[in-house]
Formats: C-alpha cells, sequence, structure tokens
C-alpha cells in the first residue's frame, strides 16, 4: 500500500485529456472538435460540484496547446478570491492583451468559481470578452449559470455538465483501488458512490481519507471516516415510525444523533434520500416531503433539532394510526 497520502489523489489521478475522461459522452466530441478546428468560443462551464467542469478545461487546453505551452498560454484565476473589477481590468487584461506562444493564435482566461463574481466585475468582464476576442478566450466555470448576468452568458458556448453516473464513477474509483493497491469491496465502493452523490471528486477525498486512516474501504469504515449514518439505521428508525412504535424510533433517532454527532439537517437530508424507498402510497410520501421540509426551515431558523425531528417522528406514527383507523 502506497504512503504518498500527502499527495491528493483527484490532483494525481486527473485526467490529462479528453481521451481519458469519461462519463460525459454529450460534451467530449463536441470539446474534441473545437482542438481539431484548432478554434474555439468563448466557454461556460456550469453544473454541480466535482463534475469535471475544470478538468475538462485543463485536457481540452492539453490538446490544444501541447503540455509544454498550457502554462503559457493559461491563465487561471479563482473568481471566488479574485472577485471584485480591479481582478478584470489587472490580471485579465494584462494577459488577454498579450499574443499567444506556439501555433495556436489565442490564449485562455480561465474564471473559476465565475458565479462569485461581483455585478461590475461581470460588466467589465464583458467588455474585455469583446475587446481582446483576438488574442484570449475566456472559460467561465461556474455552480450556478443563472448568477452571471445575461450579456455574459450570451457571449459563451454553454457546456451543462450532470452529476456523473454510478458506472463510470465506480470504474474510476476501482482503478485508483488498483494501482494504490487498497483492500476493498463491493459494498465499500457502493457507500463512496451513496454517499458522494455523483461528485467523483468528493468520492475520492472519501477514498483517500479512509485510507489514510489505515482502514480498508468497506461499508462501516466508509461510514466512520466521513460520519454519515447508515441509510439502514435511518430506514429502520422510519419503519419503526411507521409501524406507530414511537419510541423505538426515538431511541434511534437519540443513537444516530449521539453516535455518529450528526446535526437536525444531516438527519434531516438523510431521512430526504430515504423516503422514495418506504412501502406507502405515493400521496403519503409527498406529504411526509411536506412536512420534511417545514421541519428542516425550522432548523434552520433556530428550532431545537432534537424537537423538530422527534416531532417528524410522531408525525410518522399518527399517519400510520389513520391509515389503520
Amino acid at each position: 500500500m502506497t504512503n504518498d497520502y500527502d499527495i491528493m489523489w483527484t490532483e494525481k489521478y486527473r485526467p490529462k485529456n479528453l481521451d481519458e475522461l469519461k462519463g460525459h459522452e454529450d460534451i467530449i466530441p463536441r470539446l474534441k472538435g473545437f482542438v481539431e478546428r484548432r478554434n474555439l468560443p468563448h466557454l461556460l462551464f456550469a453544473g454541480p460540484p466535482g463534475t469535471g467542469k475544470t478538468t475538462a478545461l485543463l485536457a481540452l487546453a492539453n490538446d490544444l496547446f501541447g503540455p509544454g505551452n498550457v502554462s503559457r498560454n493559461l491563465l487561471e484565476l479563482n473568481a471566488s478570491d479574485d472577485r471584485g473589477i480591479d481582478a478584470i481590468r489587472n490580471k485579465v487584461k494584462e494577459f488577454a492583451r498579450t499574443a499567444s506562444y506556439g501555433g495556436v493564435p489565442f490564449k485562455i482566461v480561465c474564471l473559476d468559481e465565475a458565479d462569485s463574481l461581483t455585478s461590475a466585475a461581470q460588466h467589465a468582464l464583458r467588455r474585455t470578452m469583446e475587446r481582446y476576442v483576438k488574442t484570449s478566450r475566456f472559460a467561465l466555470i461556474c455552480n450556478y449559470s443563472s448568477k452571471l448576468i445575461e450579456p455574459v452568458q450570451s457571449r459563451c458556448a454553454i457546456f451543462r455538465f450532470k452529476p456523473l453516473d454510478e458506472k463510470s464513477m465506480k470504474e474510476f474509483l476501482v482503478k485508483i483501488c488498483e494501482k494504490e493497491k487498497l483492500v476493498y469491496d463491493d459494498e465499500g465502493i457502493a457507500t463512496v458512490l451513496y454517499i458522494s452523490e455523483g461528485d467523483l471528486r468528493k468520492a475520492i477525498n472519501i477514498l483517500q481519507s479512509t485510507v489514510a486512516s489505515g482502514k480498508s474501504i468497506e461499508k462501516v469504515t466508509v461510514l466512520q471516516t466521513v460520519g454519515h449514518a447508515d441509510p439502514e439505521k435511518i430506514r429502520s428508525m422510519l419503519t419503526h415510525a411507521l409501524k406507530g412504535d414511537f419510541y423505538k424510533a426515538r431511541d434511534v433517532l437519540q443513537h444516530l444523533i449521539l453516535e455518529y454527532g450528526l446535526s437536525g439537517t444531516d438527519v434531516t437530508y438523510q431521512i430526504y434520500r430515504e423516503i422514495p424507498s418506504l412501502e406507502m402510497p405515493d400521496l403519503q410520501k409527498l406529504e411526509l416531503n411536506e412536512y420534511l421540509a417545514e421541519v428542516d426551515f425550522r432548523i434552520s431558523e433556530g428550532a431545537s433539532s432534537n424537537i423538530q425531528l422527534t416531532a417528524f417522528l410522531a408525525k410518522l406514527v399518527k399517519e400510520n394510526e389513520s391509515r389503520v383507523s
């Protein structure tokens, strides 16, 4: 087993070119077309975190410029740090106005987390995108494209990244496990996939954290590492309540909070994920989701999580009694 835990596996196993990217079969061919034509428009990559937006751009730059010329032709800025108008006027403009190096006639300015840019910075960016289009292309990466002003969006070719499918994620995680000579089982990998919810970066970090603590990749060790409650215990709590056994359901709830140290919102989110699997009519599932949303809102506003979650279990017990009667 390797001991280089100081190396982040998200960087160590980051795909270096577009052919290595997986899970975005609708996006990769379009990006390869830009590389073949050696031209591209301004780009906007939008989607949930950990789905490969930044990786796709770096792979595109590697294929377009060649590995040796990327550093000279690509400016990476994290807009959550440099989010003001000065960053656009100074850093971006100085880079964008100079000629590219090598055979490609433009540079690429990458603004990660572009949805954090202030309104004034976005308006300045719009003008910069127009003015230096002959020497530079802009690639904006964000989680929420709606936070960008419409003039910026309309100047970009938009690529929407979806959460990665489990098959692609599992193949990638198993490849890491085999290269790192890790001890793992299918249930452990499935638990990592359940927790990460399509976020590959999160999945890889869970994998590395579990191994760094000296444990194999198994269901119990993964749950202990991330402090995530066992989904089966959540289902057990809900099942007890639906059968009318309030006290058993409450005991499971207290055990979850004490053993895993979960916050109220953590518990409500896990309940939300387990409601679809309950054996009850769809209409009642909708009602439970509606009430759970109220509970989550109250907790977020400062109400006692214990009282609110216990009230939710009481609601389930009452639902059971109304069905029986």
